[in-house]
Formats: C-alpha cells, structure tokens, sequence
C-alpha cells in the first residue's frame, strides 16, 4: 500500500469564503500515483472547514447567510470565548461544516456523484492556513 501526504496552503484575504480546492486535490491525486484508494482532505485550523457541495453562488450565499444566523459574528460580547480573541463564530461554523472529507478513488479519479466538488470553508481569514491531504492505496 502507497502513502501520501501534501499540506496546501492558503491565503484568504476576507473573514468568511468558500474556496473551490478540487483542482488542487486532483493535482495532489494525479502526484501520488494511485489508482485505488482514498483520499482524506482535512482544515488544519480550528476556524476553518473542508466539506462537498456544489459550486452554485447562490447556493454559497445562502450557505453564509444561513451559518450567520446560526452563529452571528457580532456582538463578539455574545460569547464567552470572545475575551482574548473575536472568533468564538468561526469556531461554531466550522463545527456545524465540519473538519474533513474522505473521497474513493477508482481508477485513478475521485469518485465523485454529480456536481460533487470540495470546498474549504474559512470562518476566520486573513492570515495563512492550511489543509492536508493524505491518500491512502495502490
């Protein structure tokens, strides 16, 4: 069984974006060589997420408007875990988008249904953060 591991980094410039990484993780897919297996891609950092969804705008709208009222950033007074930091919303967003994804490979491809595609989800930017991907196979 092969192993492989690569950190992607990035830099997002707002607070809050979805980012489209799946070009990135095929790369890492396409490096590895392996034909069979599966694919984990996880946030490295609390306040960020990695989840499947389609690639819509308005879909990614409603998605930041819904996880607001969730968990509005403002009044950073509203939460408990703002006394050192004003991030205690980005904490509970990535705890209802979740940490990581795990996609099959089959036949050298991610085994995607339609329209799958793999987003990071930052909650709290504006500086450098990363994400694995580890792939697991033959």
């Amino acid at each position: 069984m092969k192993s492989y591991r690569k950190e992607l980094w990035f830099n997002i410039g707002s607070r809050r974006e979805f980012l489209n990484i799946t070009p990135e993780v095929k790369e890492c897919l396409v490096e590895s060589g392996i034909r069979e297996g599966l694919l984990l891609v996880n946030a490295m950092h609390i306040t960020a997420s990695v989840f499947i969804n389609d690639d819509e705008s308005g879909l990614h709208h409603d998605m930041e408007i819904w996880l607001e009222k969730l968990a509005p950033e403002k009044p950073y007074s509203q939460y408990r875990h703002n006394s050192f930091e004003d991030n205690a919303d980005a904490h509970l967003k990535r705890s209802v988008m979740g940490r990581e994804v795990v996609v099959a490979i089959t036949n050298g491809q991610l085994d995607f249904g339609p329209w799958e595609q793999i987003f990071y989800g930052e909650f709290d930017g504006k500086r450098r953060k990363r994400v694995l991907v580890k792939i697991i196979g033959e």
